[in-house]
Protein backbone atom coordinates (compact mmCIF):
# COMPACT_ATOMS: atom_id res chain seq x y z
CA UNK A 1 0.00 0.00 0.00
CA UNK A 2 0.79 3.38 -0.50
CA UNK A 3 2.16 5.52 2.47
CA UNK A 4 -0.26 7.83 3.86
CA UNK A 5 0.58 11.01 5.70
CA UNK A 6 -1.54 12.82 8.34
CA UNK A 7 -0.23 15.77 10.29
CA UNK A 8 -2.02 17.85 13.01
CA UNK A 9 -2.11 21.03 10.98
CA UNK A 10 -3.75 19.54 7.93
CA UNK A 11 -6.22 18.05 10.39
CA UNK A 12 -7.29 20.98 12.19
CA UNK A 13 -7.03 22.83 9.15
CA UNK A 14 -9.48 20.72 7.52
CA UNK A 15 -11.79 20.20 10.51
CA UNK A 16 -12.63 24.32 9.97
CA UNK A 17 -12.74 23.59 6.58
CA UNK A 18 -16.29 25.29 6.23
CA UNK A 19 -14.69 28.41 7.88
CA UNK A 20 -11.62 29.05 6.30
CA UNK A 21 -13.12 28.87 2.57
CA UNK A 22 -13.46 32.39 0.72
CA UNK A 23 -14.58 33.50 -2.57
CA UNK A 24 -12.68 36.48 -3.70
CA UNK A 25 -11.63 37.21 -0.22
CA UNK A 26 -15.25 36.86 1.08
CA UNK A 27 -15.79 34.65 3.66
CA UNK A 28 -18.25 31.83 3.70
CA UNK A 29 -21.63 33.15 5.47
CA UNK A 30 -22.82 31.65 9.04
CA UNK A 31 -25.29 30.43 10.97
CA UNK A 32 -28.20 32.33 10.06
CA UNK A 33 -29.73 34.96 12.99
CA UNK A 34 -32.47 32.11 14.03
CA UNK A 35 -29.81 29.18 14.38
CA UNK A 36 -28.71 29.45 18.31
CA UNK A 37 -29.00 29.16 21.73
CA UNK A 38 -32.22 30.59 23.07
CA UNK A 39 -33.90 30.71 27.10
CA UNK A 40 -36.21 29.13 27.79
CA UNK A 41 -38.54 29.47 30.80
CA UNK A 42 -36.76 26.44 32.34
CA UNK A 43 -33.02 26.35 30.49
CA UNK A 44 -31.98 26.34 26.91
CA UNK A 45 -32.55 25.64 23.58
CA UNK A 46 -30.87 24.92 20.11
CA UNK A 47 -32.37 26.00 17.04
CA UNK A 48 -31.72 25.17 13.39
CA UNK A 49 -32.96 27.73 10.77
CA UNK A 50 -30.16 28.13 7.80
CA UNK A 51 -32.66 26.80 5.28
CA UNK A 52 -35.57 29.37 4.34
CA UNK A 53 -38.26 26.17 4.95
CA UNK A 54 -36.89 25.61 8.74
CA UNK A 55 -36.87 29.20 9.79
CA UNK A 56 -40.48 29.32 8.67
CA UNK A 57 -41.27 25.83 9.91
CA UNK A 58 -39.86 27.40 13.34
CA UNK A 59 -41.72 30.91 13.31
CA UNK A 60 -45.01 28.86 12.72
CA UNK A 61 -44.45 26.19 15.57
CA UNK A 62 -44.11 29.94 17.88
CA UNK A 63 -47.44 30.92 16.43
CA UNK A 64 -45.12 34.26 14.94
CA UNK A 65 -45.46 35.44 11.46
CA UNK A 66 -42.82 35.18 8.88
CA UNK A 67 -41.29 38.46 9.36
CA UNK A 68 -40.30 37.88 13.39
CA UNK A 69 -36.79 38.44 13.87
CA UNK A 70 -34.86 37.74 17.10
CA UNK A 71 -36.12 39.80 19.91
CA UNK A 72 -39.89 38.26 18.83
CA UNK A 73 -38.37 34.33 18.83
CA UNK A 74 -36.62 35.52 22.21
CA UNK A 75 -39.57 36.68 23.82
CA UNK A 76 -41.74 33.67 22.52
CA UNK A 77 -39.19 31.17 23.98
CA UNK A 78 -38.74 32.66 26.67
CA UNK A 79 -42.67 31.82 27.82
CA UNK A 80 -42.17 27.77 26.94
CA UNK A 81 -40.59 25.10 28.75
CA UNK A 82 -37.59 23.69 26.49
CA UNK A 83 -38.64 20.14 25.88
CA UNK A 84 -42.11 21.66 24.96
CA UNK A 85 -40.66 23.58 22.32
CA UNK A 86 -38.48 20.54 21.30
CA UNK A 87 -41.42 18.61 20.40
CA UNK A 88 -43.66 21.97 19.05
CA UNK A 89 -41.12 22.84 16.47
CA UNK A 90 -40.09 19.20 15.91
CA UNK A 91 -44.04 18.79 15.19
CA UNK A 92 -43.78 21.59 12.69
CA UNK A 93 -41.16 19.76 10.72
CA UNK A 94 -38.57 22.36 12.15
CA UNK A 95 -35.54 21.59 13.84
CA UNK A 96 -35.17 22.09 17.70
CA UNK A 97 -33.60 20.41 20.82
CA UNK A 98 -33.40 21.24 24.42
CA UNK A 99 -30.28 21.64 26.35
CA UNK A 100 -29.31 18.58 27.97
CA UNK A 101 -26.53 17.26 29.96
CA UNK A 102 -24.65 13.99 29.32
CA UNK A 103 -26.25 12.14 31.98
CA UNK A 104 -29.87 13.86 31.16
CA UNK A 105 -28.91 11.96 26.96
CA UNK A 106 -28.08 8.61 28.66
CA UNK A 107 -31.38 8.53 30.21
CA UNK A 108 -33.35 9.27 27.22
CA UNK A 109 -34.91 6.70 25.39
CA UNK A 110 -32.37 7.52 22.06
CA UNK A 111 -29.55 8.48 24.37
CA UNK A 112 -29.49 4.84 25.49
CA UNK A 113 -30.05 3.40 22.06
CA UNK A 114 -27.30 5.39 20.85
CA UNK A 115 -24.91 4.34 23.00
CA UNK A 116 -25.44 0.54 22.98
CA UNK A 117 -25.08 0.57 18.80
CA UNK A 118 -21.55 0.15 17.40
CA UNK A 119 -19.23 3.45 16.08
CA UNK A 120 -19.83 2.29 12.72
CA UNK A 121 -21.64 -0.51 11.32
CA UNK A 122 -20.34 -2.86 8.10
CA UNK A 123 -22.88 -5.50 6.86
CA UNK A 124 -23.07 -7.62 3.93
CA UNK A 125 -26.24 -7.64 2.66
CA UNK A 126 -26.56 -9.85 0.15
CA UNK A 127 -24.04 -12.11 -2.59
CA UNK A 128 -23.04 -10.98 -5.29
CA UNK A 129 -19.80 -11.77 -7.45
CA UNK A 130 -16.80 -9.51 -6.98
CA UNK A 131 -16.68 -6.79 -9.44
CA UNK A 132 -14.02 -7.46 -11.84
CA UNK A 133 -10.70 -5.31 -12.88
CA UNK A 134 -11.52 -2.12 -12.19
CA UNK A 135 -10.19 -0.15 -15.58
CA UNK A 136 -8.43 2.97 -14.02
CA UNK A 137 -9.33 6.21 -15.98
CA UNK A 138 -5.94 7.76 -17.69
CA UNK A 139 -3.97 9.67 -15.97
CA UNK A 140 -5.80 8.99 -12.25
CA UNK A 141 -4.01 4.86 -11.83
CA UNK A 142 -1.91 5.88 -9.04
CA UNK A 143 -5.10 7.25 -6.81
CA UNK A 144 -6.75 4.41 -4.81
CA UNK A 145 -10.09 5.23 -5.56
CA UNK A 146 -9.55 5.30 -9.19
CA UNK A 147 -12.19 3.86 -10.95
CA UNK A 148 -15.34 4.08 -8.68
CA UNK A 149 -18.39 5.33 -8.96
CA UNK A 150 -19.93 7.16 -6.29
CA UNK A 151 -23.38 9.08 -6.26
CA UNK A 152 -23.57 11.62 -3.96
CA UNK A 153 -27.11 12.23 -2.35
CA UNK A 154 -26.02 14.06 0.78
CA UNK A 155 -26.58 17.56 2.50
CA UNK A 156 -24.64 19.89 3.65
CA UNK A 157 -21.83 19.09 6.32
CA UNK A 158 -21.42 15.50 7.23
CA UNK A 159 -22.09 13.66 4.19
CA UNK A 160 -20.26 16.00 1.55
CA UNK A 161 -17.07 15.81 3.75
CA UNK A 162 -17.40 12.19 3.18
CA UNK A 163 -17.66 11.71 -0.71
CA UNK A 164 -15.61 14.66 -0.82
CA UNK A 165 -12.73 12.38 0.46
CA UNK A 166 -13.54 9.89 -1.79
CA UNK A 167 -13.64 12.14 -4.28
CA UNK A 168 -10.33 13.07 -3.24
CA UNK A 169 -8.54 9.85 -3.42
CA UNK A 170 -9.82 9.13 -6.96
CA UNK A 171 -13.53 7.77 -6.79
CA UNK A 172 -15.45 9.96 -9.65
CA UNK A 173 -18.36 11.72 -7.42
CA UNK A 174 -21.32 12.97 -8.95
CA UNK A 175 -23.29 14.24 -6.62
CA UNK A 176 -27.04 14.80 -7.20
CA UNK A 177 -29.26 17.24 -5.84
CA UNK A 178 -33.23 18.37 -5.95
CA UNK A 179 -33.66 21.46 -7.58
CA UNK A 180 -36.93 21.71 -5.08
CA UNK A 181 -34.28 22.06 -2.09
CA UNK A 182 -32.10 25.12 -1.72
CA UNK A 183 -28.71 24.87 -0.22
CA UNK A 184 -26.02 27.08 0.22
CA UNK A 185 -23.66 28.06 -2.32
CA UNK A 186 -20.69 28.69 0.38
CA UNK A 187 -21.11 24.77 1.61
CA UNK A 188 -20.79 23.67 -2.05
CA UNK A 189 -17.74 25.51 -2.26
CA UNK A 190 -16.20 23.95 0.43
CA UNK A 191 -17.30 20.43 -0.08
CA UNK A 192 -17.62 20.06 -3.71
CA UNK A 193 -13.99 19.64 -4.71
CA UNK A 194 -13.30 17.07 -7.05
CA UNK A 195 -16.54 16.61 -7.94
CA UNK A 196 -19.55 16.88 -10.35
CA UNK A 197 -22.74 18.05 -9.84
CA UNK A 198 -26.45 18.06 -11.20
CA UNK A 199 -29.76 18.59 -10.68
CA UNK A 200 -32.49 15.80 -10.87
CA UNK A 201 -35.97 16.06 -9.64
CA UNK A 202 -36.74 12.17 -8.75
CA UNK A 203 -40.57 12.96 -8.52
CA UNK A 204 -40.10 13.56 -12.09
CA UNK A 205 -40.61 10.43 -14.33
CA UNK A 206 -37.70 11.55 -16.64
CA UNK A 207 -35.29 12.61 -14.62
CA UNK A 208 -35.95 9.45 -12.27
CA UNK A 209 -35.23 7.66 -15.66
CA UNK A 210 -32.19 9.17 -15.71
CA UNK A 211 -30.99 8.78 -12.56
CA UNK A 212 -31.67 4.59 -12.61
CA UNK A 213 -29.54 4.83 -15.36
CA UNK A 214 -27.02 6.38 -12.94
CA UNK A 215 -27.53 3.72 -10.36
CA UNK A 216 -27.11 1.01 -12.57
CA UNK A 217 -23.73 1.37 -13.35
CA UNK A 218 -22.39 2.67 -9.54
CA UNK A 219 -19.99 1.06 -7.03
CA UNK A 220 -21.24 3.58 -3.94
CA UNK A 221 -24.32 4.99 -3.39
CA UNK A 222 -23.98 7.85 -0.14
CA UNK A 223 -27.26 9.00 1.56
CA UNK A 224 -27.94 11.89 3.85
CA UNK A 225 -31.17 12.89 4.02
CA UNK A 226 -33.18 12.02 6.82
CA UNK A 227 -34.03 8.45 7.35
CA UNK A 228 -37.00 7.25 5.35
CA UNK A 229 -37.17 10.73 2.96
CA UNK A 230 -35.81 8.49 -0.38
CA UNK A 231 -38.16 5.32 1.00
CA UNK A 232 -40.51 6.28 -1.85
CA UNK A 233 -37.71 6.44 -4.70
CA UNK A 234 -36.82 2.81 -3.74
CA UNK A 235 -34.10 4.01 -2.18
CA UNK A 236 -33.38 2.61 1.46
CA UNK A 237 -30.45 0.42 1.76
CA UNK A 238 -32.63 -2.42 1.52
CA UNK A 239 -34.33 -1.59 -1.56
CA UNK A 240 -30.84 -0.76 -3.34
CA UNK A 241 -29.34 -4.22 -2.21
CA UNK A 242 -32.47 -5.90 -3.61
CA UNK A 243 -32.28 -4.75 -7.10
CA UNK A 244 -28.76 -3.78 -7.41
CA UNK A 245 -26.30 -6.53 -6.25
CA UNK A 246 -22.98 -5.68 -5.89
CA UNK A 247 -23.76 -2.00 -4.20
CA UNK A 248 -21.85 -0.27 -1.28
CA UNK A 249 -24.88 1.70 0.25
CA UNK A 250 -23.95 4.38 2.88
CA UNK A 251 -25.65 5.76 5.17
CA UNK A 252 -25.59 9.37 7.27
CA UNK A 253 -28.37 10.10 9.88
CA UNK A 254 -28.28 12.35 12.66
CA UNK A 255 -29.84 10.23 15.29
CA UNK A 256 -29.35 6.77 14.00
CA UNK A 257 -32.10 4.97 12.13
CA UNK A 258 -33.77 3.66 15.46
CA UNK A 259 -35.99 4.55 18.49
CA UNK A 260 -38.12 7.29 18.48
CA UNK A 261 -35.71 9.88 16.79
CA UNK A 262 -34.80 7.71 14.19
CA UNK A 263 -36.37 9.56 11.59
CA UNK A 264 -35.53 13.09 13.08
CA UNK A 265 -34.08 15.72 11.03
CA UNK A 266 -30.22 16.58 12.72
CA UNK A 267 -27.50 19.14 12.69
CA UNK A 268 -24.08 19.45 14.39
CA UNK A 269 -25.08 21.76 16.30
CA UNK A 270 -28.00 20.07 17.79
CA UNK A 271 -26.57 16.68 18.27
CA UNK A 272 -23.90 18.54 20.71
CA UNK A 273 -26.87 20.45 22.29
CA UNK A 274 -28.79 17.36 22.67
CA UNK A 275 -25.74 14.84 23.61
CA UNK A 276 -24.23 17.13 26.83
CA UNK A 277 -21.48 18.87 24.39
CA UNK A 278 -22.72 22.53 25.11
CA UNK A 279 -22.62 22.18 28.38
CA UNK A 280 -19.79 20.73 28.80
CA UNK A 281 -18.41 23.57 26.13
CA UNK A 282 -20.24 25.84 28.43
CA UNK A 283 -22.42 26.11 31.68
CA UNK A 284 -25.83 26.07 32.67
CA UNK A 285 -25.41 29.45 32.24
CA UNK A 286 -24.46 29.45 29.10
CA UNK A 287 -24.28 26.93 25.83
CA UNK A 288 -21.03 26.57 24.25
CA UNK A 289 -19.99 24.29 21.46
CA UNK A 290 -16.78 22.62 20.03
CA UNK A 291 -14.21 24.79 18.00
CA UNK A 292 -15.01 23.18 15.25
CA UNK A 293 -18.16 21.13 13.80
CA UNK A 294 -16.24 17.67 15.06
CA UNK A 295 -19.15 15.86 14.67
CA UNK A 296 -20.12 16.48 10.91
CA UNK A 297 -16.02 16.55 10.01
CA UNK A 298 -15.32 13.35 12.06
CA UNK A 299 -18.54 11.61 11.34
CA UNK A 300 -17.58 12.40 7.40
CA UNK A 301 -14.28 10.95 7.52
CA UNK A 302 -15.54 7.71 8.88
CA UNK A 303 -17.73 6.95 6.97
CA UNK A 304 -15.67 7.41 4.04
CA UNK A 305 -12.84 4.87 5.67
CA UNK A 306 -16.24 2.25 6.18
CA UNK A 307 -16.97 3.23 2.14
CA UNK A 308 -13.43 2.23 2.20
CA UNK A 309 -14.00 -1.15 3.80
CA UNK A 310 -16.90 -2.25 2.35
CA UNK A 311 -15.09 -2.26 -1.13
CA UNK A 312 -12.22 -3.55 -0.18
CA UNK A 313 -14.93 -6.69 1.08
CA UNK A 314 -16.62 -6.52 -1.86
CA UNK A 315 -13.29 -6.96 -3.90
CA UNK A 316 -12.03 -9.92 -1.86
CA UNK A 317 -15.59 -11.59 -1.52
CA UNK A 318 -18.15 -10.27 -3.21
CA UNK A 319 -21.00 -9.07 -1.96
CA UNK A 320 -23.66 -5.89 -1.83
CA UNK A 321 -22.69 -3.59 1.63
CA UNK A 322 -24.37 -1.45 3.87
CA UNK A 323 -22.48 0.92 5.86
CA UNK A 324 -24.21 3.50 8.26
CA UNK A 325 -23.12 6.47 10.71
CA UNK A 326 -24.44 8.77 12.96
CA UNK A 327 -23.58 12.19 14.09
CA UNK A 328 -24.89 10.98 18.01
CA UNK A 329 -22.79 7.96 18.31
CA UNK A 330 -19.79 9.73 17.17
CA UNK A 331 -20.55 12.41 19.78
CA UNK A 332 -20.96 9.17 22.31
CA UNK A 333 -17.14 8.09 20.85
CA UNK A 334 -16.08 11.36 21.60
CA UNK A 335 -17.42 12.21 25.07
CA UNK A 336 -17.04 8.58 26.27
CA UNK A 337 -14.95 6.27 24.44
CA UNK A 338 -11.62 8.24 23.58
CA UNK A 339 -8.31 8.45 25.84
CA UNK A 340 -8.31 11.87 27.38
CA UNK A 341 -5.98 14.38 25.57
CA UNK A 342 -2.73 14.97 27.13
CA UNK A 343 -2.63 18.02 28.58
CA UNK A 344 -1.47 21.17 25.89
CA UNK A 345 2.06 22.08 26.42
CA UNK A 346 2.22 26.20 27.36
CA UNK A 347 4.91 26.76 25.00
CA UNK A 348 5.40 25.69 21.08
CA UNK A 349 4.69 27.75 18.00
CA UNK A 350 1.15 28.74 17.62
CA UNK A 351 -1.36 26.72 15.61
CA UNK A 352 -1.66 29.15 11.69
CA UNK A 353 -3.69 27.31 9.25
CA UNK A 354 -1.91 28.93 6.34
CA UNK A 355 0.63 25.90 5.53
CA UNK A 356 -2.43 23.68 4.48
CA UNK A 357 -4.35 26.34 2.84
CA UNK A 358 -4.68 27.08 -1.39
CA UNK A 359 -5.66 28.96 -3.59
CA UNK A 360 -6.94 28.85 -7.30
CA UNK A 361 -9.08 31.06 -9.78
CA UNK A 362 -12.01 29.16 -11.14
CA UNK A 363 -15.27 30.02 -12.84
CA UNK A 364 -17.07 31.88 -9.61
CA UNK A 365 -13.52 33.83 -8.71
CA UNK A 366 -10.70 32.85 -6.62
CA UNK A 367 -11.03 30.53 -4.11
CA UNK A 368 -9.38 30.13 -1.05
CA UNK A 369 -10.37 26.43 0.64
CA UNK A 370 -8.76 23.80 2.92
CA UNK A 371 -6.42 20.91 1.58
CA UNK A 372 -7.26 17.63 2.04
CA UNK A 373 -5.59 16.65 5.59
CA UNK A 374 -4.92 12.99 4.31
CA UNK A 375 -2.98 11.33 1.49
CA UNK A 376 -1.05 8.77 -0.35
CA UNK A 377 2.50 9.86 -1.84
CA UNK A 378 1.38 9.57 -4.97
CA UNK A 379 -2.55 11.24 -4.48
CA UNK A 380 -2.93 15.37 -4.79
CA UNK A 381 -4.19 17.09 -1.34
CA UNK A 382 -6.62 18.71 -3.58
CA UNK A 383 -9.47 18.05 -6.03
CA UNK A 384 -8.53 18.08 -10.02
CA UNK A 385 -10.79 19.63 -12.32
CA UNK A 386 -13.52 18.59 -13.94
CA UNK A 387 -15.52 20.28 -16.73
CA UNK A 388 -19.10 20.59 -16.13
CA UNK A 389 -20.06 21.71 -19.42
CA UNK A 390 -22.07 18.87 -20.60
CA UNK A 391 -24.08 15.90 -19.27
CA UNK A 392 -22.57 13.53 -16.56
CA UNK A 393 -20.77 10.98 -17.75
CA UNK A 394 -19.24 7.63 -16.07
CA UNK A 395 -15.69 6.45 -17.38
CA UNK A 396 -16.48 4.09 -19.90
CA UNK A 397 -15.24 0.45 -20.91
CA UNK A 398 -15.72 -0.95 -17.41
CA UNK A 399 -17.32 -3.58 -16.17
CA UNK A 400 -20.52 -2.92 -14.18
CA UNK A 401 -20.37 -3.43 -10.30
CA UNK A 402 -21.71 -7.14 -10.07
CA UNK A 403 -18.94 -8.28 -12.54
CA UNK A 404 -21.18 -8.47 -15.85
CA UNK A 405 -19.87 -6.26 -18.97
CA UNK A 406 -20.88 -5.57 -22.37
CA UNK A 407 -24.09 -3.70 -23.76
CA UNK A 408 -25.27 -0.09 -22.67
CA UNK A 409 -23.46 0.03 -19.02
CA UNK A 410 -20.13 -0.07 -20.75
CA UNK A 411 -20.83 3.07 -22.93
CA UNK A 412 -20.69 6.93 -21.51
CA UNK A 413 -23.85 8.14 -20.09
CA UNK A 414 -24.94 11.11 -21.02
CA UNK A 415 -28.14 12.78 -18.73
CA UNK A 416 -31.50 13.31 -20.87
CA UNK A 417 -31.81 16.36 -19.34
CA UNK A 418 -28.53 18.45 -19.74
CA UNK A 419 -30.15 21.92 -19.15
CA UNK A 420 -30.77 20.81 -15.50
CA UNK A 421 -26.92 20.60 -14.75
CA UNK A 422 -25.63 22.94 -11.94
CA UNK A 423 -22.47 24.41 -12.75
CA UNK A 424 -19.68 23.23 -11.24
CA UNK A 425 -18.15 25.82 -9.23
CA UNK A 426 -14.78 26.81 -7.80
CA UNK A 427 -14.02 24.55 -5.47
CA UNK A 428 -14.64 21.52 -7.86
CA UNK A 429 -12.17 23.13 -10.23
CA UNK A 430 -9.17 23.27 -7.60
CA UNK A 431 -5.86 21.90 -9.37
CA UNK A 432 -3.79 19.29 -8.47
CA UNK A 433 -1.04 20.04 -5.60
Amino acid sequence: MPRVRVDDGAVATAFHSERYVHLDGRPAAAFAPLSRFWRTADGWVRTHANYPHHRERLLTALGLTSGAGVDAVAAELGRRRALDVEEEVYGAGGLAVAVRGAAEWAAHPQGALVAGQPLLTLERAGGAPGPGPVQEPPGRAALPCAGVRVLDMTRVLAGPVATRTLALLGADVLRVDSPRLPESQDVHNDTGMGKRSALLDLARSVDREAFEDLLARADVVVTGYRPGALDRFGLSAEALAARRPGLVVAELSAWGRYGPWGGRRGFDSLVQAATGIALHEGSSLRPGALPAQALDHGTGYLLAAAVLRALTERHLDGGTWVVRAALARTAHWLQHELDAAPPAEAAGEPYAPEPWLAERAGPLGRLRYARSPSGTRAAPRTGRGRPAGGAPTWPAGRPAADGRAGGPRTAPFRCRRPGRLRAVDAATAAPAG
